[in-house]
């Protein structure tokens, strides 16, 4: 294992999830087709793919946690864009925090505040 890659979000509306993603993570797609949208979230990729039947009611089985340094400002950033409240920021044990919300398109976005984490190299 060579460790994560890519979390990829299945979306109805690829332009429009596009769009939504650009905001919310406040970066560009760095590779854009119809079938696949790449953005570049600080080394990790974050990919979008069409639906081949679009739905917003997706189970909840893993959770991708992108790490933030703010995360009740990041959380309350992202209700404001359209994202809905599935997990309100909490704490989990010492300094490390939680949160999760939903993208327009039924998707569940986790939110990490981890100061514990570091990467390797």
């Amino acid at each position: 294992m060579l460790g994560l890659r890519t979390t990829i979000y299945k979306v109805g509306n690829i332009q429009k999830a596009t769009e939504w993603y650009s905001k919310a993570f406040e970066t560009k797609p760095y590779f854009e087709e119809l079938n696949y949208v790449g953005f570049n979230i600080a080394g990790f990729e974050l990919g979008l793919q069409p639906e081949e039947s679009p739905t917003t009611e997706k189970n909840e089985s893993v959770v991708s946690y992108w790490g933030v340094e703010k995360i009740q400002e990041t959380y309350d950033r992202l209700i404001k864009l359209g994202a809905t409240e599935n997990e309100k920021p909490y704490n989990v044990g010492g300094e490390l925090m939680t949160a999760t919300v939903k993208d327009p398109f039924g998707n569940i976005i986790g939110l990490i505040f981890n100061p514990y984490f570091k990467l390797s190299n």
